[in-house]
């Protein structure tokens, strides 16, 4: 039987994927393969397929990971998870902020994500008067909660398969195969499609075209985007941030990453701007808490937005992930904390205008240290030979996917040096040096010239209503014109040893001949006497703007040359990268057809997953056995009053020490603060909500540890685990250290 089904599935081998097999197939085969999926996991054991997979909730049913998902222990039905045509727990779960997962866990629109999360939005409302990243912040009520501009969230209101309809236009020659691919396309196919929809008038909805199995398959999704979210709770940092660095990816942990926002609409309950009358949401979906507590073995699920996966790369890709991505990142990044670190211990001040971005530097930064070290221990390379090896006996007879292989590694080979020079680029002069923001105003200085020459005053005005913009943009409340002077110090010299002087910027030759080789006179030179360095040399530009002092200007000069040096070497039409990817699309057609009946999910895109596992201890190779859980006493053990990263505060200590844990505590008394499951995320996933059997919810996940950072490249079974921060452990420190029993009160609790 096994041998008749995979032919059959074989006569549609451009469609591999169930979304493309043709429907009236699909419908006399399901009985049959229903029966043969079931008896395979029989037989070679769940746990060879049930944690590994982002799955897209909708085509659930098609690939059976909902017979998967039962066989694990759910106890709910696939329309109670995903349904198109009513509630589900999908409606209680969506984008929080530009890059992570928050859940709905109340009637009135109350946001539970992680601290790490919200950190940027904590920061942003701190200040040296009122340091929320150092005390917390607890609204005590609706009139306390803070409008936080610019934060989003994001529903999912409607997903649409739009394949047939992307390859009628490239059967059509309206476009090209690899056009299909492109945002270009995607977003224009969006746009008319939603002006076509229910949709049209209604600026709240975006429509987004996303190419799924690297193009195989495309969905269109309807997010339903409210703009007035405020922030109601987070905990200080020595709780939302415990462990610091030393810990971050790192197992067992005693953090409670979470924090709560709260979304407003208007008396109608639609998307809103900001206003004093906007009303909390009334949500269709909300998720209940479940304080029953975990135990080894429970059914774990995990509903979120994962960033990027890279699950389908060749042995040359994965290398050029290590030495043209992780190793440039490492070097700079490195640079950059060491300068910023320094300032911030220095200041408080300085702290809170760097918290975040420290923070958001330093995660990958250590995720591609630990990603290096977890591809050399989990042999990804190895897997990834055997995977190919595979491949090419699958394609013996079949010349579509012969030589494929061979194609993307040519590709990679010959581009890798290229990849190292633009990771090392973008580290330095697009995420490290800050003040290469005067860019902006160079694209206008031309025309500024020009009106000067004319002396048209009129359009003067206009030029320097742009010059006060970039100025403005610059000399943020974030940012402090010393601590980004010697983060240049740092890394303009950095780049020049990770760089061949004949490939860097034009303004390195200005150093070395002008400048005799000194950076730091350039710096202090681009620093000190540029038109946008200080206040007082912008506001005599201002008032008397000449050709002369646009001429000299180091950092306009500085700015010039980054900008011409990304246009010339990043931003040309790449036929390399068009290549690739159409040879992708057909390694990943291949590699999904040659595991049929074996269903496959496509790498992660920033789109509404479901991933399922266990709960489950963990035995890395050291031999050093870990449950599953941490608890309070961890807490206390690690404190160290000298290493800011695990200050106890005095009033969590006294808590914990009275054992004053009310209702959250387990059975034999102890207070749980984390716990680990065999779900498979990724960035994105943090704040996700982890759901018990019930779709209850029992945590919400925050980080993955130190075997799991090759996870986005290739899934480990036996050592890959997700870290959650225990809901109880939540309630417990909104209760009764932030006396916040308000929130607790809105929520659907099941003892």
């Amino acid at each position: 039987m096994f041998i008749l089904i995979l032919k059959d599935l074989q006569s549609y081998k451009k469609y591999p994927y169930l979304c493309l097999i043709n429907k009236p197939i699909l419908h006399k085969m399901k009985k049959l393969f229903n029966s043969l999926f079931i008896l395979l996991l029989l037989n070679v054991g769940v746990c060879a397929y049930a944690d590994e997979g982002m799955w897209l909730l909708q085509i659930m049913q098609e690939q059976h990971s909902i017979d998967m998902m039962k066989k694990q222990g759910l106890r709910l039905n696939a329309t109670d998870i995903y349904n198109p045509n009513g509630v589900s727990l999908k409606d209680a779960v969506g984008i929080f902020g530009g890059g992570c997962t928050g859940e709905i866990i109340s009637p009135n629109g109350l946001i539970l994500t992680n601290h790490h999360c919200g950190y940027e939005s904590i920061q942003e409302h701190s200040s040296v008067e009122h340091d929320y990243l150092t005390n917390g912040f607890w609204a005590k009520s609706l009139s306390e909660e803070l409008p936080t501009p610019g934060l989003q969230f994001r529903f999912v209101d409607k997903i649409v398969d739009v394949t047939d309809i992307v390859n009628a236009d490239i059967k059509a020659k309206k476009i090209t195969e690899a056009e299909s691919l492109s945002r270009i396309y995607c977003s224009k196919l969006a746009k008319k499609m939603k002006d076509e929809s229910e949709y049209k008038d209604k600026s709240y909805i975006e429509a987004e075209i996303l190419p799924y199995y690297a193009g195989n398959c495309f969905y269109l999704i309807y997010y339903k985007i409210y703009n007035d979210v405020r922030m109601v709770a987070a905990p200080p940092s020595a709780i939302g941030k415990f462990g610091g660095e030393t810990d971050n990816w790192m197992w067992p942990r005693h953090t409670g990453d979470f924090s709560m926002f709260r979304i407003y609409a208007d008396k109608n309950g639609e998307p809103a701007n900001y206003s004093k009358d906007n009303v909390p949401l009334k949500v269709k979906k909300y998720l209940t808490v479940s304080l029953k507590g975990v135990n080894e073995g429970d059914y774990a699920m995990v509903m979120g937005f994962p960033g990027r996966t890279y699950r389908y790369l060749t042995v040359s890709e994965v290398k050029s992930r290590m030495y043209s991505q992780n190793e440039p990142r490492i070097k700079v990044r490195e640079a950059r904390q060491n300068v910023l670190s320094k300032a911030m211990a220095a200041s408080d001040k300085t702290r809170i205008q760097y918290a975040s971005k420290f923070a958001m530097s330093s995660n990958y930064w250590k995720n591609s240290i630990g990603m290096n070290k977890a591809i050399i221990d989990n042999d990804v390379m190895g897997t990834k030979a055997k995977q190919e090896k595979a491949f090419e006996a699958f394609a013996k007879d079949k010349p579509e996917y012969q030589g494929v292989v061979a194609g993307i590694d040519s590709i990679v080979t010959k581009s890798m040096k290229k990849e190292y020079n633009a990771t090392a680029f973008s580290e330095t002069f697009l995420g490290g040096i800050e003040f290469t923001s005067v860019a902006g105003a160079t694209m206008k200085m031309d025309q500024l010239k020009k009106d000067i020459t004319a002396k048209n005053d009129t359009a003067i005005q206009k030029d320097l209503k742009i010059m006060q913009e970039v100025y403005n943009g610059i000399h943020n409340k974030d940012y402090d014109h010393e601590v980004d002077r010697n983060v240049a110090k740092a890394l303009i010299p950095l780049y020049a040893d990770m760089v061949s002087a004949n490939e860097r910027p034009s303004f390195y030759d200005v150093i070395a001949t002008k400048y005799k080789g000194n950076y730091d006179k350039f710096i202090d030179e681009m620093y000190s006497n540029s038109i946008f360095a200080n206040e007082e040399n912008f506001k005599a530009f201002m008032k008397k703007p000449t050709i002369k002092a646009i001429d000299k200007d180091v950092a306009l000069l500085y700015a010039n040359s980054i900008l011409d040096y990304y246009k010339s070497n990043f931003r040309q039409s790449n036929t390399d990268a068009t290549k690739l990817s159409l040879l992708h699309k057909k390694y990943i057609r291949g590699l999904n057809e040659m595991k049929l009946p074996t269903p496959s999910y496509p790498d992660a895109n920033f789109t509404m997953r479901l991933t399922y596992g266990n709960v489950k201890s963990y035995n890395p190779k050291d031999g050093v056995v870990n449950r599953y859980y941490t608890t309070t006493d961890g807490v206390l053990q690690k404190e160290d009053e000298k290493n800011p990263e695990f200050v106890v505060p005095a009033k969590l200590k006294e808590l914990i020490q009275n054992k004053d844990f009310g209702r959250y505590a387990m059975p034999d008394g102890e207070m749980p603060v984390c716990f680990l499951t065999t779900n498979d995320i990724t960035g994105g996933n943090s704040g996700s909500p982890v759901l018990n059997a019930d779709g209850q919810l029992i945590g919400a996940a925050f980080d993955g540890n130190w075997e799991s950072l090759s996870g986005d490249i290739s899934f480990d079974n036996n050592l890959q685990r997700c870290i959650v921060v225990d809901i109880r452990y939540v309630l417990f420190i909104l209760d009764k250290l932030g006396g916040c029993s308000r929130l607790i009160n809105e929520m659907a609790i099941a003892q």
